[in-house]
């Protein structure tokens, strides 16, 4: 059943829960961690600089630094081994699905994606859950997060280390260890930081991951394909719109133009005359 024009205009402003609450302080927590790996690392990454010694001398020397460092990396530690777990025992047991597994249709999304970017076509790529951005960034935190993990432990216990692997696996975990760390900064930075902030859809800001809700409309318009598990009533209202804006869009363009219409009206007239 097609919801009336009032309909869309009162549930446009709703919410609809996103997140949980399992979630939410997952995500609270890895930022603040994530917030303090950084504040403490990267200023013994360039040591050098001027900032990374203000840096240091606030936090109480360098000592200090290395102790919250590595505070923060082993908690960081501990919520990625919890996170893979849940995660594995929640798929085990049915409560949960791989969703965040690339699949043959996210290669597909981005080239659909890159092609109405540049306006080559009209088609808008259709997201479930989460696409394939957001795939991507998950992927890489995890995989970035475990060379961070491995590096790390090698450097705090490298005696330990270097009984099971040869001597040049320290320094080259220092290598490894910095300059993960800093693309990983980087990337949350300039890729998380635009598309949950700067991003014109979301701006000045989506509190999805806050309040765990997010507005009915762009939830719509993001990922209209979970839209329509969530309310079958609207799924061929939703899926239909989407496929069929790029034809209206081509419809409305071959239209006549009021100017054309107004010719056509005055060759009309022309050829009644000359029949009179």
């Amino acid at each position: 059943m097609k919801r009336t024009k009032d309909d869309r205009n009162k549930n446009d402003n709703d919410e609809v829960v996103r997140f949980g609450t399992r979630d939410r302080i997952e995500h609270l927590l890895v930022m603040l961690i994530f917030f303090a790996l950084a504040l403490t690392g990267l200023p013994q990454k360039f040591h050098d600089a001027a900032i990374s010694k203000t840096v240091v001398n606030i936090l109480g020397g360098i000592a200090q630094v290395r102790y919250f460092h590595r505070l923060a990396g082993v908690l960081f530690s501990l919520m990625t081994l919890v996170h893979l777990v849940s995660i594995l025992a929640a798929v085990i047991a049915g409560r949960s699905t791989l969703a965040m597994v690339p699949g043959a249709k996210d290669f597909r999304d981005v080239v659909t994606t890159l092609r109405y970017y540049l306006r080559i076509s009209d088609v808008r790529a259709q997201f479930d859950r989460f696409d394939y951005k957001e795939k991507f960034e998950y992927w890489g935190i995890l995989f970035g997060g475990l060379i961070m993990i491995t590096t790390g432990f090698a450097l705090l216990f490298p005696i330990e280390a270097t009984r099971f692997l040869p001597g040049q696996i320290i320094p080259a975990a220092k290598v490894a260890h910095g300059n993960e760390g800093l693309m990983a900064f980087l990337v949350v930075i300039v890729w998380h930081i635009y598309n949950v902030v700067f991003a014109p859809e979301v701006f000045p800001g989506s509190k999805t991951i806050f309040t765990g809700k997010i507005p009915r409309e762009r939830m719509r318009h993001e990922h209209p394909l979970e839209y329509a598990r969530m309310f079958p009533e609207e799924a061929d209202e939703v899926l239909g719109n989407h496929a069929a804006a790029p034809a209206r869009k081509q419809a409305d363009a071959d239209a006549p133009k009021p100017a054309d219409a107004s010719a056509r009206k005055h060759a009309d007239a022309d050829a009644r005359k000359k029949d009179g």
